[in-house]
Formats: C-alpha cells, sequence, structure tokens
C-alpha cells in the first residue's frame, strides 16, 4: 500500500479510529463546558474567580494535604497568584492554612467543613446527573469509563503546558 492509499492521518489511526477521536473530542468538550458553567457560577456566587474553585477541587481531592507549593505546580500558577488565591478562599471561609509541622515555614490547606457543605449543595445536580448517566448504564459501562478517564487524565498531567 502506498502512502496516497494509507487511510490513517499519519497518527497511526485509521479513518475510523480518527471519526471516534473526533466524536469523543466532541463529547468531552461538550462535558467540559457544561462543568465550567456550574463552576463559574459557583466561583460568581461565592465572589470567587473560576481558578479558586480549581484550587478548592485540589484541595479538597488531594491524599494528603497540600502546601501551597503544591498547589501551585498542580494549577501552574505563580507563586504571587497563588498566594492571591489564597487569601481570597480564606477570606471567604472556604479554607484554612495551618503550621502543623515541627517546620513552621510548612503551610498545610485544608478546605473548611462549612465551606464543603456549601460547595456540596450546590454541586449537587452535577451528582444527580452523574446518578441519572450511571442508572442508564451497565456496570462494565462504567467500569470502563473509569479506567478510560483515569487514563486520560493520567495522559493530560504529563502534558506540559506552556506558561504565560
Amino acid at each position: 500500500m502506498n502512502s496516497a492509499d494509507d487511510p490513517r492521518d499519519g497518527s497511526g489511526v485509521d479513518a475510523a479510529g480518527v471519526s471516534e477521536l473526533q466524536a469523543l473530542a466532541v463529547e468531552l468538550r461538550r462535558m467540559n463546558g457544561e462543568i465550567n458553567r456550574l463552576v463559574h457560577s459557583f466561583a460568581h456566587s461565592q465572589g470567587l474567580h473560576a481558578t479558586d474553585v480549581q484550587a478548592l477541587g485540589a484541595i479538597l481531592d488531594a491524599d494528603v494535604p497540600l502546601t501551597p507549593g503544591r498547589l501551585r505546580e498542580h494549577l501552574g500558577l505563580t507563586s504571587g497568584a497563588v498566594t492571591a488565591c489564597l487569601d481570597r478562599l480564606e477570606r471567604a471561609g472556604h479554607i484554612r492554612r495551618a503550621r502543623e509541622s515541627s517546620d513552621r515555614r510548612v503551610v498545610h490547606l485544608y478546605y473548611e467543613s462549612g465551606a464543603k457543605a456549601a460547595a456540596r449543595s450546590f454541586f449537587m445536580p452535577l451528582a444527580e446527573a452523574a446518578a441519572g448517566a450511571r442508572s442508564t448504564s451497565e456496570p462494565q459501562e462504567l467500569e470502563a469509563a473509569l479506567r478510560f478517564l483515569g487514563r486520560m487524565n493520567d495522559e493530560l498531567a504529563r502534558m506540559q503546558v506552556p506558561r504565560r
């Protein structure tokens, strides 16, 4: 087969695979847009920036308490931008900073329980939408979706994002 007859686009994916990837990209963008709509609405209702809500998610999802430095790396922001974000979140009652270790320079970030309840209430429609989609899916579909999304997030985390 010569290159003119090759149905792949140069990425090693054939025409059917390209179509699947395009459909997947459309659905991921749609979902991202809908989630961003909710995030921006929550941010506005709390007097926060959308980046502040990203920071809250990172603090909430962390296996161990984050430090401002680890949050900076996660969000890809400057130290000054992270400090301003944390100041807004602390003033709004969403987080607290604590110096707990023997090294008083180390600051850990905690999501305040009252703020968690407010966020949980606001994002309940998202949880209900997920429950609705799950209720019409077979268990193996959910397992496959979770595996795929985990791998997708791992790939995205490895991507180098240009600094502004």
